[in-house]
């Protein structure tokens, strides 16, 4: 039997990390021996697990290693970290490290280093003449850059549960539910919000069309005109029709106030897109006169960037939308690294991409009338965010209600 002992720390007990530790080895077809064990017996204690880890071979072993690290194991043997060279860019070496959201360390010449802009499934790379860790996506390694090889010397710490009262935010609250007490909820993120930008924090917004289709656009566009928003990612479908909703009063052709069908509606988004290409850009739009409210507009007149990441069902798209889906993503990536909270609302694929991008220690929710959207977010690795099922135009009025309730 190959073997190797870890160490796990933390809230292990009350975050479950101990028990999804040994479900792991033994879905995996290894086995364990719990050598030594710390309870904490405070709130404010912390408890420390040792545990053998034994599989048939190397390959299994290191297979189950590999995805205990992400709840935060860290092998017992601390060793330096083992650096490898790419031989060509866009090429890892074999068995390289692959990163989680989670905060990491590197054990780098006698002394823990932390990893910078951390991001899940990225590769760590090392500036020796520095020195300094970060992580790479692979499309951006270079040949030449210093690699991380293996699990040696590399420290996960995640989230822990709190053991205080429970909050709205604690890492894997709860299960997606629509039967979660709403206005609690509320109420915490809009305390959340204040807090964040009373500290000089950073708020960043995910949104899909049914903002604007459920007539909450204009809840959105006073938070970015009041200063709560730093930040909008989206696509093209929610410029479009905040847009339309703003030239032409509906959105896919429905009037947002009444709900009534308006005559060749259907045609409003295309025009809102020609009279923007018409004025060259949205802050031309802005400028010039044609656009005179909304979400955008509030972005616009108030320096609020935004990021329009295209898709392939896009019509236009507004001149304004990065086509180019690897230039949107790091655009999106330099914001998810300055951000400390991030709503994202009604819009499956933007929230999956987001969560993907943001280190765990970023608030997240995720607001859809879908279950499976904040499901699909917490499969893929995103465990940190709290998920809202409810509709978005009952909860962006509400949020903007508590925000200002005294």
């Amino acid at each position: 039997m190959n073997k190797r002992t870890i160490e796990l720390s933390g809230h292990i007990i009350d975050s479950l990390t101990l028990t999804k530790t040994m479900g792991i080895i033994m879905d995996k077809g290894g086995e364990f021996d719990i050598l030594d064990i710390d309870v904490g017996r405070k709130k404010s204690d912390i408890s420390r697990a040792k545990i053998e880890v034994s599989a048939e071979s190397p390959e299994l072993l290191n297979s189950i290693l590999d995805e205990l690290s992400v709840l935060g194991a860290s092998i017992d043997e601390i060793k330096e970290v083992k650096l490898v060279a790419s031989t060509k860019d866009k090429v890892a070496p074999e068995g390289f490290y692959s990163s989680s959201n989670h905060t990491t360390h590197i054990y780098y010449k006698g002394n823990w280093m932390l990893v910078e802009e951390i991001e899940m499934d990225c590769l760590v790379v090392v500036d020796e003449d520095i020195p300094r860790a970060y992580v790479k996506p692979i499309a951006d390694v270079k040949a030449g850059d210093m690699i991380v090889v293996g699990l040696d010397g590399v420290r996960v710490t995640p989230p822990h549960r709190s053991r205080d009262e429970q909050q709205v935010f604690e890492f894997m609250n709860s299960e997606v539910s629509s039967e979660k007490p709403l206005m609690n909820l509320i109420n915490g993120i809009a305390k959340e919000m204040k807090e964040i930008k009373a500290k000089g924090g950073k708020i960043g917004i995910v949104g899909g069309p049914a903002i604007v289709h459920t007539g909450s656009g204009k809840y959105l566009a006073a938070l970015v005109r009041e200063g709560y928003i730093d930040v909008i990612m989206a696509g093209n479908a929610l410029a479009t029709h905040d847009i339309e909703s703003n030239l032409f009063g509906t959105s896919l052709g429905i009037e947002v106030e009444t709900g009534k069908i308006v005559a060749h509606g259907h045609t409003h988004h295309m025009r809102a897109i020609n009279r923007i290409n018409q004025s060259g850009s949205i802050q031309h739009a802005v400028e010039d006169g044609t656009l005179t409210g909304g979400i955008m507009y509030e972005c616009i007149k108030n320096d609020v960037p935004y990021v329009l990441a295209g898709s392939i069902r896009d019509d236009g798209p507004l001149p304004d939308v990065i086509t180019d889906t690897v230039e949107a993503q790091k655009l999106m990536r330099k914001y998810a690294q300055e951000v400390d909270m991030v709503i994202m609302i009604a819009t499956m694929l933007h929230s999956i991409a987001t969560g993907n991008l943001l280190p765990s220690r970023v608030k997240s929710i995720c607001v859809d009338i879908n279950p499976s959207t904040v499901t699909k977010l917490s499969d893929r690795g995103s465990a940190q965010v709290v998920g809202i099922v409810t509709d978005i135009g009952t909860f962006l009025p509400l949020l903007y209600n508590a925000i200002h309730e005294e």
